[in-house]
């Protein structure tokens, strides 16, 4: 058996048994990472000295090794937010979310690389299958490190699509959970409006296993078979243009096979309004930005990447008007997407444009995530197929705000169908 291989339930399950000492699973895990992290450059801080020191706490995540994304505050290790401003930083707190990971019992056995203060120029992360295409971002070493298995879970943040999109082009579980879930103190926050905490792992059960242990609630266990099969709505998207060829007969294979599993299939069509706040989207993730990152800007503006210092000029020429607008709007179709949904029980879209994208000037297009982020609804992507250069592709579910349980054990009868 090759402990690092495990998904997070596994792993438990063998701990509570005292078939498998914490310490054996990180070794094992570290061991990998010594093997393969001078290609795949996952890490922003790594001290295996330090982290075979942590004995693990009692809990849900006893002696569970996690990555945690560079722009959460670590008391114990630096946390540089992907950006050359912040090299050396040494918070003297925990963020919330990771105070509640070694509360639970994990490790944390390092930092990951994340995009530019997880919103534009990428680390140097690369794609575990290739090491020539991204692994998407921005929360990119988590994905590529559960991916390549140096840790079984790993820590996220979604503004665009910075979850979701990097575990479907790494062949991962990605779940960003409804707006709010998990505490964001402790995070460096772009958008007060987008940013959600959530996760990366290596199935739907480990999602629920580390999010029910960070925020108390109970998400069940999704490996346990619903009485009846879900009613799905196929939401092509007001992105749907720029879907791939490989998206595109990933959706309709999809759709096939979860008919021929039971499921009821429909379309499922976004009303105008949808669209038209879907347009409106930058308004505020661009001005947010300019804000949140106001301070870079005024004192460290020439260690801002050109690519990101054109964004936040974008964003500071929104005006108050514009972003009020864009506000209401995203407010007012938040407020009726559950009830668009009738009797559906979950939406499937695609999780991202097509296969990772070759070459590491950008993490891909996060089109098929935005709106979703917007609507503060939880969001799982499972690995579905291949794209044409054998890269892994994933499908998204789409659940109403505060059913993450039930977007969670959904997910896993998607998953359950397609494989």
């Amino acid at each position: 058996m090759d402990a690092a291989r495990l998904t997070a339930t596994e792993a438990s399950r063998l701990i509570r048994s005292g078939k498998l000492k914490p310490a054996d699973l990180l070794e094992a895990c570290l061991a990998r990472v010594a093997e393969r992290e001078p290609k795949v450059q996952a890490f922003a801080f790594i001290d295996p000295a330090q982290v075979r020191g942590v004995k693990p706490r009692p809990g849900p995540l006893h002696g569970i090794p996690v990555g945690v994304k560079d722009v959460f505050d670590t008391a114990d290790m630096p946390t540089e937010h992907g950006s050359p401003i912040w090299k050396g930083w040494r918070p003297k707190a925990d963020a919330a979310a990771v105070n509640l990971t070694r509360n639970a019992g994990a490790v944390v056995i390092g930092k990951t690389v994340t995009a530019e203060f997880a919103i534009r120029t990428p680390g140097p992360t690369a794609h575990p299958q290739t090491l020539r295409h991204t692994p998407g971002g921005s929360s990119s070493g988590s994905a590529a490190g559960v991916a390549d298995f140096f840790f079984p879970l790993g820590t996220g943040t979604q503004a665009m699509g910075s979850l979701i999109k990097p575990a479907a082009y790494c062949g991962v579980v990605g779940f960003k959970p409804s707006f709010g879930l998990i505490n964001r103190s402790g995070v460096k926050v772009v958008s007060e409006t987008l940013d959600t905490v959530g996760i990366i792992a290596r199935s739907v059960a480990d999602c629920a296993l580390y999010v029910g242990a960070m925020s108390g609630q109970d998400l069940g266990n999704p490996d346990l078979r619903p009485e009846h099969a879900p009613r799905i709505g196929v939401c092509r998207s007001p992105a749907w243009s720029k879907a791939q060829p490989e998206t595109q007969r990933l959706v309709t294979n999809v759709t096939a096979m979860l008919a021929r599993a039971g499921a009821l299939i429909s379309d499922y069509e976004l009303q105008s309004d949808f669209g038209s706040a879907f347009q409106t989207f930058p308004h505020v993730l661009n001005r947010e930005a300019a804000q949140g990152l106001g301070w870079e800007l005024t004192h460290a503006r020439d260690q801002i990447s050109p690519a990101l210092r054109e964004q936040l000029d974008a964003g500071l020429a929104v005006t108050w008007e514009q972003y009020s607008k864009a506000l209401a709007a995203l407010a007012q179709v938040r407020e009726r997407f559950a009830s668009t949904l009738g009797q559906l029980d979950i939406l499937i879209t695609p999780a991202a444009t097509g296969e990772a994208p070759e070459g590491f000037s950008s993490t891909g297009d996060s089109s098929f995530n935005s709106l979703w982020t917007a609507l503060h609804v939880p969001c799982v992507t499972v690995p579905a197929g291949k794209g044409p250069n054998g890269l892994p592709l994933g499908i998204q579910i789409i659940a109403r705000r505060g059913d993450d349980r039930a977007a969670l054990a959904w997910a896993q009868w998607v998953a359950s169908a397609l494989s």
